[in-house]
């Protein structure tokens, strides 16, 4: 039998492209001749992090829409039109027999691309509201696999399956050591610790917040590993000079398994792929969302967890205020920490991307 041919298109963010990855590694595992191939946008994240994972990626001249500055819409149009012509190319040389799409900027032209060449295909949405493209997307896709109830506000009802969002296998496979994860950061193994990250890009808001309150948190005992993404990254390295001892800055960390092992407590955007991360990770966290993102998504989503007590939120405007003291206070309320870790952890789908993948192959 001839080996089944799979696009997977979408990227921007390591909030698309990791779950991607997931999803890739399970039809492998599922269908070991398999053959896979990613599309992505050119200059962004996932090409350079999907060859880093032994995938290849053709990469497209599609960006998305910038709010707030119009003028930098001008050429968008054109890219579009550019970026469809593309798909359709690497569609054609590639011949594949069905297309999944991620989400983020290059899963339109592919996808819209697969479906006018009648090649089913399959979308991913990881949040509790839909992106733009995965509606349009939605109307003839085989299947919508979602993490959230009430997607159908925005898909088929008969389409959809709530399998859940799929996270990096080593963070599911990682059963650590808190003491041993510190030691590997170089930090006191028995001091209570805090890990921030703002997702692959960085969080302006929380490394404005945190820059801000450091010496509160040093004057609380806690130490800290941070993740400021490129942008913050110097900013951040200048404002915890000579307090290095206590506190590890990276503007990237692979070994994210590792970082949620060593901390008690996390402060994070709410991205979902991060939420699914955090409940397998099982850990108390409180969410910043990130305000800009469509439809204020990552507010929703950090709500869908904070009404159900499995996290706390404080929002993006308030974040010079209230976050350092919130954290403050949450170190010393060791049973919330307990409640939130053992709520979040109960909504963790350990499986999702093997789930999604049996039914991408059942397709087939």
């Amino acid at each position: 039998m001839q080996s089944h041919k799979i696009i997977i298109a979408g990227g921007g963010t390591g909030g698309h492209i990791f779950p991607a990855i997931a999803i890739a590694r399970a039809l492998q595992r599922l269908e070991p001749d398999i053959q896979l191939l990613f599309a992505g946008a050119k200059g962004k994240m996932e090409m350079e992090k999907v060859p880093q994972a032994g995938y290849r990626i053709r990469g497209m001249d599609i960006a998305g829409m910038e709010r707030g500055q119009w003028w930098k819409n001008i050429t968008l149009p054109f890219k579009i039109i550019k970026s469809l012509k593309q798909a359709k190319s690497i569609i054609k040389e590639f011949q594949p027999d069905l297309a999944v799409g991620v989400g983020g900027y290059s899963s339109f032209p592919a996808l819209r691309g697969a479906q006018k060449m009648g090649i089913p295909t399959v979308i991913q949405e990881q949040n509790s509201y839909a992106g733009k493209s995965n509606k349009i997307l939605g109307k003839k896709a085989k299947k919508v696999f979602v993490a959230f109830d009430g997607m159908e506000r925005f898909f088929p009802k008969d389409k959809i399956m709530n399998l859940g969002n799929p996270v990096r296998e080593n963070i599911v496979n990682y059963h650590g050591d808190p003491q041993e994860a510190r030691q590997k950061f170089g930090l006191d193994t028995q001091k209570k610790t805090l890990f921030v990250t703002g997702g692959s890009l960085g969080a302006r808001a929380i490394s404005e917040a945190i820059i801000a309150g450091l010496d509160q948190l040093l004057q609380h005992d806690i130490q800290l590993i941070w993740q400021t993404g490129k942008v913050f990254y110097e900013t951040v390295l200048q404002a915890v000079k000579g307090k290095e001892h206590n506190i590890k800055v990276f503007d990237f960390i692979s070994d994210m398994e590792s970082a949620y092992d060593a901390a008690d407590v996390v402060i994070s955007r709410s991205g979902a792929s991060t939420i699914a991360e955090l409940g397998v990770a099982g850990k108390a966290v409180i969410f910043v969302p990130y305000p800009f993102s469509a439809e204020d998504h990552q507010t929703k989503n950090a709500m869908a967890l904070v009404n159900k007590q499995a996290a706390l939120m404080v929002p993006n405007a308030e974040a010079a205020d209230k976050l350092v003291p919130e954290v403050i206070k949450l170190f010393e309320h060791k049973a919330l920490q307990s409640t939130l870790s053992d709520h979040i952890k109960k909504l963790a789908i350990k499986n999702a991307d093997e789930r999604i993948a049996s039914e991408i192959l059942k397709l087939l």
